[in-house]
């Protein structure tokens, strides 16, 4: 039995990755469904979770 065709590559997905952490993006995870498309999923910040960057020292 042989296989079908690469959808894509691992270098498409080191590239995807490097943009994301370029653009200052937290990635959680990476999902590739079976027609190639490559979704990076990024974790949230936590600016928006109500983390310590979103508190006032002064209150």
């Amino acid at each position: 039995m042989s296989r079908g065709p690469s959808t894509f590559r691992q270098q498409d997905v080191t590239r995807a990755l490097r943009a994301a952490a370029a653009a200052g993006i937290d990635i959680e995870r990476v999902e590739i469904d079976k027609n190639g498309k490559i979704v990076v999923v990024a974790s949230k910040l936590k600016e928006q979770t109500g983390g310590a960057r979103s508190t006032n020292e002064w209150d």
